[in-house]
């Protein structure tokens, strides 16, 4: 990951896609993948981790010798520094519960090519190249497994440090495919092992690829990889940066305004402005803004993955750490406006972020910057039996502003919420309707 966004072609008609070719060559059907993406439907929230050699300078994951920052030879220099000596997977998996995450994505290879397993394909990798000299995927896994969260696995299909990768530096390349096949057919052996590596001694629940925009579809063998994966879990979802061949979108970064066109979606963004550790980056965002971010994502029926990036010890710096715990005590006392929840209101029914219960008999209302006093809801026709200030015993009483009794149009829905209920971050309200959600979407009028 992650500088390559001006690489990509965005079109408007597909905002949420990260390339042309996901959103025109969409190889998918929704419905044959439905039931294994329930989880990842309600889930809601992941908690994406960018440990490698980078994290020993605090330089940019791969991309630093890419872009010339620093000299390759330099970059690769930081294997002597990765010890993973404070390394504690068990405390990782603890923080990533109390921050209400049900699933966890760790970078097994960015594409320096560095491997947090002892890969047998003969390349860079955590046991034979590093102080570390241990496996770190297989404890982290198991603890995530403890704590009943999925696992995920980041894997880059290109490796900048392969002497068979065409690709190496911004301005310079090894070779051209189509002068030395045999060259680019060993490469795609090596890396598609790595995979099947990775899928036997981890079984990931989800997979995270990236890097595919350098090559095709046809020159990946994505439908293969995809095959490959599923034929040991039919069950694993596999992320769009496929050429075609995954199972949802990755916004990257940047938060789109509407919703994608593809059923499902997640939104990977950074708590700072890094994926990797960066000391020299203290830009972080604070807790309300990450909550108010997760709350948009969800409302538009998509999932953040919230990313951290450990120290080459293993620590995850104080600030992210603190992101974590406050994010997951907001969601300890609103989960129920979002995990398992349905996307809410179309626009311009209320000013604000919403979701509903998946029978669709609840409104969850997100109030944020901690408004309170009046807020307004358009165009419900149903009875609203109770409205109630989540995580409170307070119930608050509506009021119907406009409604004629001879016409089919509703009134307006007014709600006082008074400043003692506020919630530090997002005040949620819920609505608890007489049937399933009923709205008009008429012009007014007689």
């Amino acid at each position: 990951m992650h500088k390559h966004l001006s690489l990509r072609i965005v079109i408007a008609a597909c905002l949420f896609s990260y390339s042309l070719t996901v959103c025109a060559q969409q190889k998918t059907a929704p419905d044959s993948i439905r039931k294994k993406m329930q989880w990842f439907a309600d889930a809601k929230l992941g908690i994406f981790i960018h440990w490698g050699i980078y994290s020993v300078n605090g330089v940019d994951e791969s991309w630093s010798f890419h872009n010339k920052k620093i000299s390759y030879k330099n970059y690769m220099e930081q294997l002597n520094g990765f010890t993973a000596s404070r390394y504690n997977p068990a405390e990782w998996a603890g923080l990533i519960k109390q921050s209400g995450a049900r699933y966890a994505v760790i970078t097994t290879k960015h594409h320096d090519g560095f491997a947090l397993w002892p890969t047998k394909q003969h390349h860079f990798n955590v046991v034979d190249n590093s102080p570390a000299k241990r496996d770190v995927l297989k404890p982290f896994y198991d603890a995530l497994d403890k704590e009943g969260i999925k696992r995920g696995a980041y894997f880059s299909l290109i490796d900048w440090s392969h002497p068979d990768y065409p690709g190496f530096l911004k301005d310079s390349s090894r070779y051209k495919v189509a002068d030395e096949p045999e060259r680019w057919q060993r490469f795609q052996h090596f890396f598609q092992s790595q995979i099947d590596e990775v899928n036997k001694a981890y079984k990931p629940d989800l997979w995270w690829f990236d890097g595919d925009w350098e090559h095709s579809a046809a020159e990946w063998h994505s439908e293969k990889v995809r095959k490959q994966i599923l034929n040991l879990n039919p069950a694993a979802i596999i992320n769009g940066r496929l050429q075609g061949y995954g199972d949802y979108e990755t916004p990257e970064q940047n938060f789109p305004v509407s919703r994608p066109n593809f059923n499902w979606w997640e939104l990977c963004m950074t708590t700072n402005n890094n994926w990797g550790y960066h000391p020299d980056d203290i830009n972080y965002k604070t807790p309300f803004e990450v909550i108010s971010i997760f709350v948009d994502a969800v409302s538009n029926g998509g999932n953040l993955l919230l990313d951290i990036g450990p120290k080459a010890d293993g620590t995850i710096p104080a600030e992210q750490v603190n992101i974590l715990k406050e994010l997951g005590a907001w969601n300890k006392k609103n989960g129920e406006a979002i995990f398992g929840t349905l996307p809410g209101l179309p626009q311009g029914h209320f000013y604000g972020p919403t979701t509903l219960s998946k029978d669709s008999t609840t409104i969850y209302l997100f109030l944020p910057g901690q408004t309170t006093g009046n807020i307004m809801l358009k165009g419900l026709k149903n009875t609203i039996k109770d409205v109630q200030v989540v995580g409170t015993t307070a119930h608050l009483q509506p009021k119907i502003v406009g409604k004629i009794s001879w016409s089919p149009v509703p009134g307006l829905v007014f709600i006082n919420v008074p400043d003692k209920y506020k919630d530090p971050y997002i005040t949620v309200i819920k609505l608890q309707l007489n049937k399933p959600l009923q709205l008009y979407h008429g012009q007014g009028g007689l």
